[in-house]
């Protein structure tokens, strides 16, 4: 399982948005008995994932057959609501390749794997 946090902004206090998403995607990990093998970041801002090089990464785990599950905070983390196309484009590429996303935010939970 990989935890993908894609949270500090450039302009904001640095790693505070980072560090809280990761103590949550780890309590959420632990309260499931699930086992993360590899935390994956970056900076938010670009909104297309597959110019991110933490995503990339999250891509090349998947590919090698190394990930059952990507966890991530929320939607926006993957791509913000004005290109909600390329979140749609990355959540249906986890699924077909067999993997699935769950969210850690709380209000969340319940929409994991859903193309939200």
């Amino acid at each position: 399982m990989v935890l993908y946090v894609c949270a500090d902004r450039p302009r904001t206090e640095p790693r505070a948005a980072t560090q809280r998403a990761q103590t949550e995607g780890h309590a959420f990990a632990r309260e499931r008995g699930l086992t993360i093998t590899e935390v994956v970041t970056d900076t938010y801002g670009e909104p297309d994932p597959a110019r991110r090089g933490g995503w990339r990464r999250v891509r090349q785990l998947v590919q090698t057959g190394g990930v059952t599950a990507v966890l991530v905070r929320w939607p926006s983390a993957i791509a913000p609501e004005s290109a909600d196309e390329l979140r749609h484009r990355e959540i249906a590429w986890l699924n077909d390749h067999g993997v699935h996303l769950r969210y850690t935010w709380a209000p969340l939970m319940s929409l994991s794997g859903e193309m939200r």
